[in-house]
């Protein structure tokens, strides 16, 4: 049976970093609220609905997103992970998760190994903070790692642990890392790690790299090959004419033509765990000079025929190799959360535990 696996951010809680970066208090939530539409028709600003502006410090909203991910059959979460040099960021709530050993809900991680900057994009531009790799911070890494590899919620392939690597191309020694990694993970009892790459905007970004160690890729969609496709001729000319400034600057796509696009790709020649995303939106984290990523058009229903047919398409690989990924829970600042909102409610949730539960009955 396959399980769907989302992708979390751990973000909605003040660290002293955001408080410096960005001002005391900051969270997501800031740059949330006060989003607004770019065009006629355009849908911001994504609002929570039940949740609320949650703080991920309270265990009363871990254990509520765990219930409603569970009950909507969403199997775990992919917890992004910042390591820069032993230093680490947005680690407290995952923390928590491992030491009260609530909720109990499987869950793995996924180094963001990307740069900090205030264009959040992960470039070079305005660097707040970079990304440095060495042998030596790898064993460091990897060791303050194993306790949460071996929780018994880990999720795993065939006993070991999966870890997902979020641009595993910028580690310019990375089959030295590998092995390291998988030598510390077995010194310390475990039958070794499963490791999976996340794949780039484009192919070119991120190659094969089964050949340097690792078991999988990931899709991460919309970012797969999402220079296309472009809007229909008749929305174009409307956009146009509507916001001529904000068509300029932003870079507005059709949720539809994305499904298509997706479904129609070719299956790659090594291990590949397919991905679909509810929506993609992250002007809200745009300065109204920067230029904004746009998807527009999308709707449960759109969301749950791509879902179910990704899932009544995809065969797992073995018996344990058997994601495929939502993108994503909670990025609520990128339009992009199956979490509930205030036009929403939990459509998207629902058309997921449909889409599940039809793939399986194989109807």
């Amino acid at each position: 049976m396959t399980r769907l696996l989302a992708f979390y951010l751990p973000q909605y809680h003040p660290i002293p970093e955001n408080d410096a970066w960005w001002g005391a208090g900051f969270t997501e939530w800031n740059n949330v609220a006060k989003a607004k539409p770019l065009f006629p028709g355009h849908y911001q600003p994504h609002l929570p609905g039940e949740l609320g502006f949650y703080d991920l410090r309270l265990p009363e909203t871990r254990k509520a997103q765990a219930e409603l991910a569970r009950s909507h059959g969403i199997h775990g979460f992919i917890y992004y992970h910042y390591w820069f040099e032993g230093r680490l960021l947005l680690e407290r709530p995952l923390r928590e998760v491992l030491e009260s050993r609530q909720p109990d809900l499987p869950f793995c991680i996924c180094w963001a190994n990307h740069n900090w900057s205030r264009t959040w994009t992960g470039s070079t531009e305005e660097l707040l903070l970079e990304q440095r790799y060495s042998l030596e911070d790898d064993r460091e890494h990897i060791r303050w790692l194993l306790p949460y590899l071996k929780d018994p919620r880990y999720i795993t392939v065939a006993g070991k642990p999966v870890v997902f690597f979020y641009r595993a191309q910028h580690i310019h020694h990375l089959p030295e890392t590998v092995r390291l990694w998988q030598q510390e993970a077995k010194s310390a009892g475990l039958p070794g790690l499963y490791l999976s790459w996340v794949e780039g905007n484009h192919p070119s970004e991120t190659p094969d790299l089964t050949g340097q160690g690792f078991d999988a890729a990931c899709e991460f969609q919309p970012r797969t090959g999402t220079a296309g496709p472009p809007l229909p001729t008749w929305l174009r000319g409307r956009l146009r004419t509507l916001a001529p400034a904000a068509f300029r600057r932003h870079h507005v796509r059709d949720y539809a033509r994305l499904v298509e696009g997706a479904l129609a790709r070719e299956a790659a020649p090594y291990k590949r765990f397919p991905c679909v995303t509810p929506a993609w939106d992250n002007s809200a984290r745009r300065a109204p000079s920067r230029s904004a990523n746009v998807w527009i058009g999308s709707t449960p229903a759109l969301y749950e025929r791509w879902l179910r047919t990704t899932l009544e398409r995809f065969t797992p690989f073995g018996p344990d190799e058997d994601f495929v990924i939502v993108n994503a829970w909670n990025e609520w600042a990128e339009g992009n959360h199956l979490e509930p909102d205030r036009k929403w409610g939990r459509a998207y949730l629902e058309a997921t535990r449909r889409a599940l539960d039809a793939s399986q009955r194989g109807c």
